[in-house]
């Protein structure tokens, strides 16, 4: 099986050729997923809600992250793996170091930050300038859930677009080799998808991004609680697990998903 980079990404991107992401927390689904071709996995903290039963990603530690990298590193050794820097365990700039020393070694290739103000900029510089692969995360960040009061779409007002699409080019500038946007409207999330030069991933962004991502339990329609406008259950429509990560591929790089449905 190949190995999946961050070059494999960039010349999907150059070729217009679109690619699927999935959350994995285990080593049995990561295993699987990676067997059936998703190339990309995101160890997320919303293993907070989905597996440990919180209400928000809050609680998430980042020895929980690095557990579970490990455990999915095991299961898909070809896969790119992003793993999250949960909730404040990047607000200096030694922790930043030392957490994503935590990380990579537990096996991840990449880190992901929530955010697009002044010090996550400069906190990305610095963990790029050595060594580590940065994912920047802006639209709806999950761990400001105590500031925004609940889970929206953001940047339907031309002043919080604007804002978005300006921390976008600061998150590349800084050294950023992947941006993830959520819950944004498709119009924005193609502009900053034609502007930027490194690969954008979408969840609830529309399908104009170079790649989507959902929550593994939300394509199997067993998300607990409210299913978000932007998820499908694809295993409803294939009676298979692994049917349902295939055609999750298929419509994905084929544009057919998202579609208007599960677009803001």
């Amino acid at each position: 099986m190949k190995l999946t980079t961050i070059s494999c990404l960039n010349d999907l991107k150059i070729k217009r050729k679109k690619f699927a992401v999935l959350t994995a927390y285990d080593f049995s689904f990561a295993k699987l997923f990676s067997s059936e071709g998703i190339e990309v996995l995101l160890v997320g903290d919303s293993l907070g809600m989905t597996l440990q039963g919180h209400n928000s990603t809050i609680p998430v530690t980042i020895n929980d992250i690095a557990y579970h990298t490990s455990s999915v590193r095991r299961g898909a050794p070809h896969a790119l793996i992003i793993s999250d820097f949960p909730f404040l365990s990047y607000a200096t700039p030694q922790q930043s170091f030392k957490n994503a020393a935590k990380l990579m070694r537990a096996g991840a290739n990449m880190v992901k930050l929530e955010g697009g103000r002044i010090w996550v900029i400069e906190t990305i510089r610095m963990l790029t300038e050595r060594s580590v692969s940065v994912c920047g995360h802006i639209g709806l960040t999950p761990q400001s859930i105590n500031i925004l009061g609940k889970y929206k779409v953001q940047g339907f007002d031309k002043k919080n677009a604007d804002i978005i699409f300006e921390n976008a080019q600061a998150i590349e500038s800084a050294g950023a080799q992947l941006l993830i946007l959520e819950c944004i409207p498709n119009k924005l999330a193609k502009i900053i998808t034609k502007t930027l030069k490194i690969p954008v991933i979408g969840i609830g962004a529309g399908n104009n991004t170079d790649g989507q991502i959902l929550v593994m339990y939300d394509i199997f329609g067993i998300t607990d609680g409210n299913i978000p406008k932007f998820a499908k259950n694809f295993l409803s429509e294939t009676g298979d697990i692994r049917a349902a990560i295939r055609q999750y591929i298929s419509e994905v790089k084929n544009g057919n998903f998202p579609s208007i449905e599960h677009c803001f």
